[in-house]
C-alpha cells in the first residue's frame, strides 16, 4: 500500500470510528421502556438503530433513528451496524448469545434489564417462579463473564414493578379490571409494600448511567420514588380513574380457585396463586446505590391515563 493510500485508509477508519462513537443500538425497541428510551437518546444526540421483530411500523419518531426488523433471539438476523453502545430492553436471557455479534460490531458498552424477581421469586412455592429467578441469576453471571472476556463494560438494571399506564401488565391490568368491573378483589389486608417504577424513569436511568464509569460491571436495583402498600397502590389507581374505591376482600381459597380457573380457561397462563399471596408480602428494593452513583431520582406513584384499551 502506498503512503497516500495508507493515509487515506487511516482517514476513512478514523471517520468511521467517529461516526460509530455516537451510534447506539437498542434491542427490544418497541417495549414499554423502549417507547421512552428512543426519544431520550435522540434528544441527547445519538444516532439510534432500533431493533424490533415488527420494525418501526407504527412509530412516529423521525430524524436520527433507523429501524431494523429482526428477532433478538436470532443473532444471525442482527443488522451489521457498527456502534459503540447497546441498550438491551428485550428479555435479559436473549443478551448472552448476542454478545459475540455485538463485539464484532465494535460495541464496548452494554446496559441490560433484568428484574428484582431474581430475589423475590427465589424461594417461591411455585416451581416456575423459582426457575425464573434461577434463570435471571445464571444470565447475569453469563453476562458478567462474557463481557469481561470481551472487554465490554456492562450494567444490569433490576426494576421493581414497571408501569407505563398504557401497556404494562401490572398497574394497567389492575386499572382495566377496575374499569370493567368497578371493584377490585383483595386477599386479606393487602398490606405488602410496593415501589412501582415508571418506564420513563428507567429510560432516564440509561441516559444517566451510560457514561458513568462507576456503574461499569455492576447491577443496580431500580425502584419507584414511593413505597406504599398494595392496597394503597390500588386505591391510587381508583382515584386516578375517577372511580369510587370499592374493594372486595376474598378468602384465600376463592382467590386461588379464581386464578387456577383463569389459567385453564383463558390465555392468562402466567397467573399463579403466589401472585395473590404476595399482596401481603413486602417487595421493597431500595435504589440508594443508583441515586448515589448516577443520580437516579424516580417519580412518585401518580398514574395518568389516556384511555384504556383491552
Amino acid at each position: 500500500m502506498t503512503a497516500s493510500r495508507a493515509s487515506g485508509h487511516r482517514a476513512n477508519e478514523c471517520m468511521s470510528n467517529a461516526f460509530s462513537s455516537r451510534r447506539i443500538i437498542v434491542t427490544g425497541a418497541t417495549s414499554i421502556i423502549g417507547r421512552f428510551l428512543l426519544p431520550r437518546l435522540q434528544e441527547t444526540g445519538w444516532e439510534v438503530h432500533a431493533i424490533s421483530r415488527k420494525g418501526g411500523e407504527n412509530s412516529s419518531l423521525k430524524g436520527n433513528l433507523s429501524w431494523h426488523e429482526a428477532d433478538a433471539s436470532s443473532p444471525e438476523q442482527f443488522p451489521a451496524v457498527e456502534a459503540t453502545t447497546l441498550i438491551h430492553v428485550a428479555p435479559l436471557w436473549l443478551l448472552p448469545p448476542l454478545l459475540p455479534m455485538i463485539k464484532s460490531l465494535g460495541v464496548k458498552r452494554v446496559i441490560g434489564f433484568g428484574s428484582t424477581s431474581v430475589f423475590s421469586k427465589a424461594n417461591s412455592t411455585d416451581v416456575g417462579e423459582r426457575e425464573l429467578a434461577a434463570r435471571f441469576t445464571s444470565v447475569e453471571e453469563a453476562i458478567g463473564e462474557t463481557c469481561g472476556a470481551f472487554g465490554i463494560d456492562w450494567t444490569i438494571f433490576r426494576p421493581t414493578m414497571v408501569y407505563d399506564c398504557t401497556r404494562d401488565k401490572n398497574v394497567t391490568q389492575i386499572a382495566r379490571f377496575i374499569e370493567r368491573y368497578g371493584f377490585f378483589p383483595l386477599l386479606g389486608q393487602a398490606g405488602g409494600l410496593r415501589q412501582p417504577v415508571h418506564a420513563d424513569d428507567l429510560a432516564e436511568a440509561c441516559i444517566l448511567a451510560l457514561h458513568q464509569p462507576i456503574t461499569f460491571n455492576r447491577a443496580y436495583n431500580l425502584s419507584g420514588g414511593e413505597t406504599l402498600s398494595y392496597r394503597k397502590m390500588v386505591e391510587k389507581i381508583f382515584h386516578s380513574l375517577g372511580r369510587p374505591v370499592r374493594f372486595v376482600t376474598v378468602p384465600a381459597w376463592v382467590y386461588y380457585w379464581g386464578i387456577r380457573t383463569l389459567r385453564f380457561t383463558s390465555a392468562k397462563h402466567n397467573l399463579t396463586p403466589e401472585m395473590a399471596t404476595r399482596m401481603n408480602v413486602d417487595l421493597c428494593f431500595p435504589h440508594v446505590e443508583a441515586t448515589r452513583d448516577f443520580g437516579f431520582v424516580p417519580r412518585l406513584f401518580t398514574p395518568h391515563w389516556q384511555g384504556l384499551q383491552e
